[in-house]
C-alpha cells in the first residue's frame, strides 16, 4: 500500500513535503488494469474557536491522510475494501506546489486520457474551478 512517484517508491521526510501542496495521482487495480486519476493535497487545516479571553480564530495545519488514501471514488472504495490495498498499485504523476495547479494537472489529465469516455477508468466526473492567478509564474509558457 505504499506510493511510487518516478517507479521509485515515494517515502518523503516531514521538510520535503513543506515544498508541496499536494499530488495528482494514478490508481491501478493491477488485475484488471482500470485506473482512477485523482488529486490528494498532503496537508489538512482545521479551523478551532479562539481561546479563552481570544477573538482570533485558531488554525491548525497537520499532515492528511494521503498515505491511507485510496480516491474519493465510491465503486473504488468498495474494491480496496474487499480485495485489499496490495490489489492497487498508486502511483503520484505530479507533485504540486498550489492547490491551483493540483486541480489544474488533474483536470488536464483526466481530459488527456479522456477518463470520461474509456471503461478502462473509474472517473465518473471531472469538476474544476481554476483560475490562472492560483498557478504558479513558472507554469505558464
Amino acid at each position: 500500500m505504499m506510493w511510487y512517484y518516478n517507479n521509485k517508491l515515494f517515502e518523503p521526510d516531514e521538510e520535503f513535503l513543506e515544498d508541496y501542496v499536494g499530488f495528482v495521482y494514478q490508481i491501478t487495480e493491477i488485475e484488471t488494469n482500470k485506473k482512477y486519476i485523482g488529486k490528494k493535497f498532503f496537508w489538512s487545516t482545521k479551523r478551532l474557536p479562539p481561546l479563552k479571553g481570544k477573538k482570533l480564530r485558531r488554525k491548525v495545519t497537520k499532515q492528511s491522510n494521503w498515505r491511507e488514501y485510496f480516491g474519493s471514488n465510491g465503486e473504488l472504495i468498495k474494491l480496496v475494501e474487499d480485495k485489499g490495498g496490495e490489489s492497487y498499485h498508486r502511483e503520484i504523476l505530479r507533485l504540486c506546489r498550489t492547490k491551483g495547479e493540483c486541480s489544474y494537472y488533474e483536470a488536464k489529465l483526466q481530459f488527456d486520457y479522456d477518463v470520461l469516455l474509456r471503461d478502462e477508468y473509474f472517473n465518473e466526473f471531472v469538476g474544476c474551478k481554476i483560475h490562472s492567478r492560483h498557478l504558479p509564474k513558472d507554469l505558464k509558457l
